[in-house]
């Protein structure tokens, strides 16, 4: 009797599907992969739709509407374990920046017909309304770690994935700190590690893409201003792809008011 493989499935929520690619963009590991496992559900990927239940379930996106609260409740039903990828999934995404304003009037400055929409007051993180076995941060996911993730899943053991913060990549690399030696704003201290440090290599203050890291981020709030930076333009900062994550989100109201 040929042993059954594992089933993965790949869904998707409100985003803007990058996660997803970034699985897409695994090219050669990704036909690898398809030989231990099956590829029960991934509509960017194929046509192919099987029903669950599945051995592992990657998710992208925020919950924004009342449909997507009872399809991830219906997903981690069917999920023996379900994984959050990407900002959005983990954090609620770009599209939690209207969590921190009065957004009922925005659809009529959009849209000729605002009634038809139906969404939440909020955009959240799926973790938010149902158990999630682990999150993968970042906008997108890093390559390395997401099939690292799934290999950890299908062979039951714990993802190994770096949980130190940018600068230490910066510092691996041999780069000179953009903030220390030019005086530009960078999240790297307070940032999740996964992207390489790809801003800080050409120059540029991380953004915080892959959501935060200790050490708190309030430590950082100081020397950004000793930069001479207003304390408007460092809660913008905090206000991008992870605005949502707790810490991003704690520091940037307390800088509402200064």
């Amino acid at each position: 009797m040929t042993p059954t493989r594992p089933r993965l499935a790949v869904f998707k929520l409100a985003s803007c599907d990058g996660c997803q690619l970034t699985l897409l963009d695994c090219e050669a590991e990704l036909l690898t992969l398809s030989q231990h496992i099956e590829i029960a559900y991934f509509p960017e990927a194929s046509s192919r739709k099987l029903e669950g239940p599945y051995d592992l379930a990657l998710v992208e996106g925020s919950v924004c509407t009342a449909a997507d609260q009872v399809r991830i409740q219906e997903l981690r039903a069917a999920s023996r374990h379900l994984v959050t990828i990407g900002a959005c999934a983990t954090a609620g995404g770009i599209q939690a920046l209207r969590n921190f304003g009065n957004s009922a009037h925005w659809p009529a400055l959009v849209y000729p017909s605002p009634e038809y929409l139906d969404t939440l007051p909020q955009s959240t993180p799926i973790a938010d309304h149902v158990a999630v076995d682990f999150e993968l941060r970042g906008c997108p996911v890093d390559k390395t770690q997401l099939l690292e993730v799934i290999n950890a899943f299908l062979n039951q053991r714990a993802p190994s994935v770096p949980n130190h913060s940018v600068c230490i990549d910066c510092k691996r690399a041999g780069r000179v700190c953009v903030m220390v030696a030019k005086g530009t704003p960078c999240l790297g201290p307070v940032t999740h590690t996964g992207c390489g440090a790809i801003c800080p290599g050409f120059d540029r203050g991380c953004y915080g893409c892959f959501g935060p890291k200790a050490p708190p981020t309030s430590s950082l709030v100081r020397p950004l201003a000793a930069l001479g930076q207003p304390a408007d333009a460092t809660r913008r900062l905090y206000r991008s792809f992870n605005a949502w994550a707790p810490d991003f989100r704690r520091e940037s109201e307390a800088l509402e008011d200064e």
